[in-house]
């Protein structure tokens, strides 16, 4: 979750050079120089032999294969089920705080290498023989492709299932418990149509060596790094990262625990607590963020991931875009009371009646979660802040802009890729990959198709309102898009993603329907961003030379194993946490991501985009379509003129999609986010590069898994026995008068009571 174009650039940072990160728009005039230089500083290759015909390839990627290595091993079992289960449970229970961390594939790739190689040392040797098969629980040295297929194991636990939303906001908003049995299902089919899907288009994604998948490169180094050994002095990585991960682990007891105001503290707020303006401005929750600072790692990497690992290029554009929306245009729509947005907080992901208090959606809604249209008109339309409003505006130009920006700085290569897929002969990772028997295409057609009539079944037999039609018509986008939109990633890292067209799509079809907008958003949205999430894996096996199978076995295990811990974690919280979900200052489980989600399913839905938008002052948002196509076209004639300036570094897309997580995402996060990526990933990796290629990472893994696993301690061990700290000065909030609107709310007119028959 982060803007798309900087998270899928950013794990190519670490195999890319610098000047390729630096300056993103002369990508093609430096490309070749680059990539030569550092193939020749990584590879040892005779320029005889056969390799990828690319030179990112060709600078990563062994040309060799030992078809003897050990591969789905009892390691990979153990280890693999072992990750998965464990991320699954913490990303799962950490995305309902107000501060969600989510622990990714890096830190498995750091941690699970130390746990292999005493496996490896402590397992025996001992062969056995299983109805003819023989295995052993040690094959000998702990190999690079049993590395990489813990990893995919665990990949799929390292996201949050997005189907668990609906399962959230049916429970806790809108008090329609959905039951464990649907939520699986509903959970399981959206995520395995999505890998059906995958397999089906390999030979158009995976195969051609043309599909590069660059943010793949980065893992390779990385795993290489750890197999084939370095010339490095000094602390070894993996100590380092015990080092960090021990400071990170004891130092979270202080804002996570003892002193909470630390967490985001408001230096202009303790002037004056109870001043609303001190606190619109100031607050980093719920205000601009403004001189306030932090001393806890989860204010710096929630929402936006690890700072380490964002290239800085990326970083700047989005603190720009941040700067832009959050400084400038929301301080101006409010302050000036345009859509009256003093009624409102000056930032917040809730919804309100023309009065000023939240919209009472019990007041419109109908038994079966339908809306009322004559209770609509008697009670209130719709208001937001006007910054959520207008984010929604930023969301439309951003969507629109990476369509053009792709068309514009990478037509050429997009083309020349799609046409070497076709005409190209096999490279030499497909050829080595012969060694290994194929997944028959029916294998994951049967997938496809069986998690379709399933997910058919859910949604008619469990009230998700919408009918089977529309499953189809929502599985057309999909279907449409994902190779298109794969061959662009698989060439410019960059992914355009569907989730306001579906919603757009099913609000105008079908208005005043919540639940069967989300649902509509979830199989469209999430099935072509699953299959692409899982086609990635498919190459980064194909680039290891993983056999086809085992990873067939992986991937789909893992997606299976991820979804059902994620729901057991999410109903019992929902189930066994007080106050779940309640926005409440000082309340750790705000479940922002649900209530965003929420809103989204009243505005998209319940009321529709034709009242929220085309029928009221809002409608100015959808200009951003357009607004957005034409955005990178200056820029791009800027940067063909001027190559060499700081001109080239600018991203519209990736300044565009700075708005995405605003809301839930604390403003004041992003502050201190590009404050620790500038000394990091400026700074240091310019003036300490060594250090940084060594150990900015695994600091970066470190941070985030002593974090985690304190928080999962705090909670069990103190939290969930009622153990609480007592009352003091450093576990109170700074801003006193955060969520006040400068304008007071009227009280909301009572339903005038029906006369009885």
């Amino acid at each position: 979750m982060s803007s798309s174009a900087a998270a899928l650039h950013e794990k190519a940072d670490y195999a890319a050079p610098d000047a390729y990160h630096d300056a993103p728009g002369a990508y093609h005039d430096e490309l070749e120089k680059d990539k030569l230089d550092y193939a020749a500083a990584v590879a040892d290759e005779d320029e005889e032999e056969e390799d990828s015909p690319y030179f990112e390839v060709r600078a990563a990627v062994s040309n060799k294969d030992d078809p003897t290595l050990p591969s789905l091993t009892f390691r990979v079992w153990v280890l693999g089920i072992l990750f998965v289960s464990g991320l699954s449970f913490v990303n799962q229970f950490f995305w309902f705080r107000a501060q969600p961390i989510t622990l990714g594939t890096l830190v498995v790739q750091i941690v699970v290498f130390p746990l292999a190689k005493f496996l490896e040392w402590t397992l025996p040797r001992t062969q056995f023989s299983t109805f003819g098969w023989k295995w052993t629980l040690n094959p000998g040295k702990f190999s690079i492709k049993e590395h990489v297929l813990v990893c995919i194991f665990a990949a799929a636990g390292a996201g949050t299932v997005y189907a668990v939303d609906i399962v959230v906001i049916k429970k806790m908003f809108y008090e329609s418990d959905l039951g464990r049995g649907p939520s699986l299902l509903l959970m399981l089919t959206s995520q395995l149509i999505g890998y059906g899907l995958a397999g089906i288009c390999r030979e158009f994604l995976v195969y051609p060596s043309a599909m590069i998948w660059p943010a793949n490169l980065a893992n390779i180094v990385l795993f290489r790094t750890f197999h084939e050994g370095s010339t490095w002095t000094g602390m070894s990585r993996t100590r380092f990262f015990w080092y960090i991960f021990s400071f990170s682990f004891v130092w979270y007891w202080v804002p996570g625990y003892i002193m909470p105001i630390v967490s985001l503290f408001s230096i202009l707020c303790m002037f004056d607590r109870a001043n609303p303006r001190f606190a619109q401005i100031s607050s980093g929750q719920f205000g601009l963020g403004l001189l306030n600072v932090t001393l806890d790692w989860s204010s710096v990497a929630s929402y936006l991931g690890s700072p380490i690992v964002t290239p800085f290029w990326a970083i700047a554009n989005i603190l720009v875009g941040f700067i832009i929306v959050m400084w400038i245009i929301t301080p101006a729509l409010y302050y000036t009371n345009s859509w009256e947005a003093q009624k409102y907080p000056i930032y917040f992901w809730k919804v309100y009646d023309v009065y000023g208090n939240r919209y009472d959606t019990k007041r419109i809604i109908t038994k079966d979660l339908r809306m009322n249209e004559t209770a609509y008109y008697e009670y209130s339309e719709l208001r937001m802040p006007a910054q959520f409003a207008f984010t929604y505006g930023f969301g439309f130009a951003g969507l629109s802009s990476i369509l053009v920006y792709i068309f514009l700085h990478h037509r050429h290569e997009v083309w020349a890729r799609f046409r070497d897929s076709r005409n190209q002969p096999q490279d030499i990772h497909m050829k080595l990959m012969r060694s290994y028997a194929e997944v028959p295409v029916w294998w994951y057609t049967a997938m496809f198709v069986i998690s379709v009539v399933l997910g058919i079944v859910c949604v008619e037999k469990f009230k998700l309102d919408m009918t089977w039609y529309m499953f189809l018509v929502c599985m057309l986008l999909p279907l449409i898009f994902v190779i298109p939109i794969g061959m662009i990633q698989a060439v410019t890292n960059q992914q355009p993603g569907l989730n306001i067209i579906t919603e757009l799509i099913f609000g105008y079809i079908y208005p005043g329907n919540a639940i069967g907008n989300v649902t509509f958003k979830v199989y469209g949205y999430i099935t072509m961003t699953q299959a692409l999430f899982l086609v990635s894996d498919l190459k980064l096996g194909h680039y290891i030379k993983i056999p086809p199978r085992h990873l067939f076995i992986c991937q789909s295990l893992g997606t299976i194993i991820a979804a059902v811990i994620q729901l057991f974690v999410a109903y019992w919280l929902m189930e066994t946490v007080e106050g779940m979900c309640v926005d409440k200052a000082g309340n750790p489980w705000r479940c922002n991501s649900a209530a965003t989600f929420y809103s989204a399913s009243i505005i998209w839905g319940l009321i529709a985009p034709k009242k929220t938008f085309n029928d009221q002052d809002y409608g100015v948002t959808l200009h951003g379509f357009w607004i957005g196509a034409l955005l990178p076209i200056p820029f791009y004639f800027l940067q063909k003129r001027y190559p060499n300036s700081w001109v080239r570094n600018i991203h519209i897309p990736v300044v565009l999609s700075a708005s995405g997580l605003l809301p839930p995402a604390p403003p004041a996060l992003f502050i201190n986010w590009a404050i620790v990526g500038f000394i990091f990933n400026y700074l240091l990796k310019r003036y300490r590069t060594t250090w940084w290629e060594r150990y900015a990472f695994a600091l970066s893994a470190g941070m985030d898994s002593g974090m985690a696993i304190s928080t999962v301690i705090i909670f069990f061990a103190l939290s969930n026995n009622g153990v609480v700290m007592p009352e003091w000065w450093g576990n109170d909030s700074s801003c006193h008068a955060e969520n006040m609107p400068l304008i007071e709310p009227v009280p909301t007119p009572t339903p005038t009571p029906k006369p009885s028959a």
